[in-house]
C-alpha cells in the first residue's frame, strides 16, 4: 500500500503563479543585462541607428525618381520597406549574443544558478524589443526630415512600429535556434544573413512587384511573408485600417513562434 500526496488545486495554482512571477522577474533581469552590455558597446546598435538613416537616404534619392517619378511619391513605398528591413536585420542580434554566451561558457554558469532556465534566452530576446523601437523611431524620423507625412497620423506610426517589432521578435526565435545549431558567432551571423537578405530584397519593400520577373514576383507576392507585413504597414499608414495582409502577416509570425519557441528552448536546454 502506498501513500499518494494530493496537492489541492488552489495550491497548484498558487505555485504556478509564483513560478511565472519568478520566471518573469528573471527574464527582465537578463533583459537588463543585455541592454547594459549593448549600451556599453554603442557600435552594437549600428544596425538599428545607422542603417535606417543610410538606406532611407540612399534608396530614396537613388531610386525614387526611377521607380515612382519623384522622391515625394516614393516615400510612402520606401519608408515602410526600410522599417521592415531594419527590424528584421536587427532581429539577428539575439543569435549573435546567444552564441557569444555559449562560446564563453557563460551559459553553463547560468544553468548552475537558481534561476528560471529559460530566463537567459528569453531575456536577450526581450531586450531586442528596445532595438526594434529605436529602429522604428529613427526610420520615421528620417522619413519626416525628407518630407514623409503619413496620412493616418502619429497613432498609425506607433502601431506600425509595434507591428514590425512583433514580426522581428518572432523571427528572432528562428535566428536563436540557428545560433544553437552552429559552432561560432560568425556562423550564427552569416546564417541569419542568408535568410534575412533574400526575404528583405525579394519582396515588395523597395519596388512594386509588377516590375519583377514572373518567378521572383510569385515568390514576393505569394511566398515571402514579409511582403504581407510591408503591405499591411502601408495600409495602416495611408488609411489607418487593417487589411487582410495584416492578418496574414500576423498569423505567419505566430506560426513561426509556435514552431521555434519549443525547438529553441529544447536546443538551449541541451547546451552545456
Amino acid at each position: 500500500m502506498t501513500n499518494t500526496l494530493i496537492i489541492p488545486a488552489s495550491e497548484r495554482r498558487l505555485n504556478n503563479y509564483v513560478s511565472m512571477e519568478f520566471t518573469f522577474k528573471n527574464t527582465l533581469t537578463f533583459a537588463y543585462r543585455s541592454l547594459v552590455k549593448g549600451f556599453k558597446n554603442p557600435e552594437s546598435f549600428a544596425d538599428v541607428v545607422i542603417m535606417p538613416v543610410m538606406f532611407t537616404l540612399m534608396f530614396t534619392y537613388l531610386f525614387g525618381g526611377a521607380i515612382s517619378g519623384d522622391v515625394t511619391a516614393y516615400l510612402p513605398i520606401i519608408v515602410p520597406g526600410i522599417l521592415m528591413q531594419t527590424c528584421v536585420t536587427g532581429s539577428s542580434n539575439a543569435a549573435s549574443q546567444l552564441r557569444e554566451d555559449m562560446d564563453k561558457n557563460t551559459t553553463s554558469r547560468f544553468k548552475s544558478m537558481p534561476i528560471a532556465r529559460i530566463a537567459p534566452l528569453a531575456g536577450i530576446l526581450t531586450a531586442d524589443l528596445v532595438r526594434y523601437a529605436i529602429a522604428g523611431v529613427i526610420t520615421f524620423a528620417v522619413g519626416a526630415l525628407i518630407g514623409y507625412r503619413p496620412p493616418a497620423g502619429l497613432f498609425a506610426v506607433l502601431a506600425c512600429i509595434l507591428f514590425m517589432s512583433l514580426i522581428a521578435w518572432c523571427l528572432s526565435w528562428l535566428f536563436a535556434f540557428i545560433a544553437m545549431k552552429v559552432k561560432s558567432v560568425a556562423a550564427a551571423s552569416s546564417g541569419a544573413m542568408l535568410i534575412m537578405f533574400p526575404m528583405a530584397f525579394l519582396s515588395n519593400a523597395f519596388a512594386p512587384t509588377e516590375t519583377m520577373p514572373s518567378a521572383i514576383r510569385f515568390f514576393a507576392e505569394h511566398i515571402n511573408p514579409l511582403s504581407k507585413a510591408v503591405s499591411a504597414t502601408r495600409e495602416i499608414l495611408a488609411y489607418g485600417t487593417l487589411s487582410s495582409d495584416f492578418y496574414f502577416a500576423l498569423l505567419g509570425s505566430l506560426a513561426i513562434l509556435a514552431v521555434f519557441i519549443p525547438l529553441t528552448v529544447r536546443a538551449y536546454g541541451k547546451r552545456r
